[in-house]
């Protein structure tokens, strides 16, 4: 129905960038927000970025101003840019996608993608 293929993800230094993708495919879902978790080992899975209608996005404080987060409509992608990278970045991260699909709103989830930052 609806599928959510990541890239992107790799080893980096720290002060490092990476920039990760998310591409929803599928048919009969109207795509209402995005967002980004990441989950890292032994902790749980935590909101790192989202965007909403309008392209208003909002951030976890520990990546305000070293990461931004896009969207291209037209072709249901977003891509997350990482700057500045920290050790503490490491994780794997997950796209989710919540859409409406026959008129429920639904969460899709990404396979993960793995951003390991070394010290």
């Amino acid at each position: 129905q609806v599928q959510l293929v990541e890239s992107g993800g790799g080893l980096v230094q720290a002060g490092g960038s990476l920039r990760l993708s998310c591409a929803a495919s599928g048919s009969g879902f109207i795509t209402d927000t995005m967002h980004w978790y990441r989950q890292a080992p032994g902790k749980q899975r935590e909101l790192v970025a989202s965007i909403i209608s309008g392209g208003i996005t909002n951030y976890a404080d520990s990546v305000k101003g070293r990461f931004t987060l896009s969207r291209d409509n037209a072709k249901n992608t977003m891509h997350l840019q990482m700057n500045s990278l920290k050790p503490e970045d490491t994780a794997v991260y997950y796209c989710n996608l919540v859409a409406w699909v026959a008129a429920t709103l639904t969460n899709f989830w990404g396979q993960g993608t793995q951003v390991t930052v070394s010290s």
